[in-house]
């Protein structure tokens, strides 16, 4: 359960076509004064392709969309030192909107961060979902979790998604999350 002094978050399902309108609603938080993350999805085929997503990303918003805002990027192949300076800016608000890959999953808090987009969101599990989710929504105002997927979303992605629309328990997620993905194989090769 969501520990005391938590909001609930608002969680959207929304998809390219959608984007613009994504956009604006980041816009008005920003000018109200709150905080934004933007994750991008780990790819597998390398994580400098992943790397690549995020940094492009980083810098089409700040020079085509949030011209206004203050972005920062945050990525695993950073140094300690230069992660840190980042949260620590970010924590600050000297940064309004903060591009990352998963590296922001956890041990991150901070209150004035009342959105969170995930770019690709059908590329990410169930847990790794509600733990960036768990990312808003520990300050007093309302916040949203906007979960973007691509045009090539599978059903599989579209129930996980659907899920992560639906609840906020994360009982349920895990009892979703092993209905649709099965237990795996404990005894024979698939498993190994």
């Amino acid at each position: 359960e969501l520990p005391p002094g938590r909001t609930p978050v608002e969680t959207v399902v929304t998809s390219e076509s959608q984007r613009e309108r994504v956009y604006n609603r980041i816009r008005q938080e920003i000018v109200k004064g709150q905080q934004v993350y933007i994750v991008y999805p780990l790819i597998e085929e390398s994580e400098k392709s992943d790397l690549l997503a995020a940094s492009e990303g980083a810098e089409k918003l700040e020079n085509e969309v949030f011209p206004e805002a203050v972005i920062g990027l945050l990525h695993g192949r950073m140094k300690p030192a230069e992660k840190e300076d980042v949260m620590v800016r970010f924590k600050a608000h000297e940064i309004d909107i903060l591009v990352a890959t998963t590296v922001i999953e956890v041990g991150i808090d901070v209150p004035n961060a009342t959105v969170m987009l995930v770019e690709h969101a059908e590329r990410f599990g169930l847990a790794q979902l509600h733990q960036l989710r768990g990312r808003v929504g520990r300050g007093k105002a309302s916040s949203i979790c906007m979960l973007l997927k691509s045009y090539r979303c599978s059903e599989e992605g579209e129930k996980r998604l659907e899920v992560m629309r639906s609840t906020s328990d994360g009982f349920k997620i895990a009892e979703a999350d092993l209905e649709i993905r099965g237990p795996g194989e404990f005894l024979g090769t698939r498993q190994s």
